[in-house]
């Protein structure tokens, strides 16, 4: 494997996200995936909204947008119009994809455009100052919920599922090798992909919510998850499954498009 130095702005290291985060993990994740594949940098986009998570791309020396916050799927829709041909991977905190860009990113997956959507779900509103997110279960604690949350949170892959998503995975910042297999696969995969990343922020939601050290909340990922298909939903109550939940074929936005603007065009 080269190095992933060569994919880095390293002028910009060290990075700025809190010591124990598990967004680096995910960055070395999508470079050695993208490493693996052997795509060429010019052939691909970085698109991200705001937070911590969006801090991604100015570390990655690919063409790169830094957006507005939610509106990442939003750009990269556009981008991926104007140049069908690159690939676009847009990473998103829990927040910034199904909060604030909830609509956004429905509407993306009942389209199919092909674009790797990376939800990198933290369970918090890490860059400004521990609010409680779509994604924070009841009951936990946050600068907005002293006393613990009473929403209940969303479910990314349920929500992909309904909307209308090709590809569907979860994985966590444990799970490193298999993060990569995933990723490769959803790069590369024709349609709208959604991989959501349990990644751990010991710094607001491990501190509310006394999880310990950034070992301890990785060792929470390791021990309440399990091989998709491998218990039932009796066996595995609350503990949250691993894996590719749907790969499927179905026509690409860009490309039915093509159609129409043959159509039109044809005399």
């Amino acid at each position: 494997m080269s190095s992933m130095t060569q994919y880095l702005r390293t002028r910009f290291m060290p990075h700025i996200w809190c010591p124990g985060c598990g967004h680096g993990i995910v960055l070395s994740g999508l470079l050695r995936a993208i490493d693996a594949l052997g795509l060429e940098k010019n052939d691909i986009v970085i698109v991200s909204g705001i937070g911590c998570s969006s801090r991604l791309q100015g570390y990655v020396d690919f063409h790169t947008m830094h957006t507005l916050h939610g509106r990442a799927l939003a750009f990269a829709t556009g981008v991926k119009f104007g140049r069908p041909e690159l690939k676009i991977i847009v990473p998103m905190g829990d927040g910034d994809a199904l909060a604030i860009g909830g609509n956004h990113f429905i509407h993306a997956a009942r389209r199919n455009i092909d674009l790797t959507a990376i939800v990198m779900n933290n369970n918090i509103y890490g860059m400004t100052g521990g609010q409680f997110s779509p994604m924070t279960d009841t009951g936990k604690k946050a600068t907005t919920a002293p006393d613990g949350t009473i929403d209940r949170p969303f479910d990314t892959v349920s929500i992909a599922t309904a909307a209308g998503a090709t590809f569907i995975a979860r994985t966590t910042t444990y799970h490193v090798h298999q993060m990569i297999q995933i990723l490769k696969k959803a790069i590369v995969h024709r349609g709208f992909s959604v991989v959501e990343i349990l990644s751990q922020c010991p710094t607001y939601y491990g501190r509310k919510n006394n999880a310990g050290s950034a070992v301890d909340m990785m060792n929470w990922f390791k021990d309440n998850t399990y091989k998709l298909g491998t218990k039932t939903a009796e066996e595995a109550g609350e503990m949250k499954a691993l894996g590719i939940f749907i790969e499927k074929d179905e026509p690409e936005y860009c490309d039915r498009y093509k159609t129409i603007i043959q159509k039109v065009g044809s005399p």
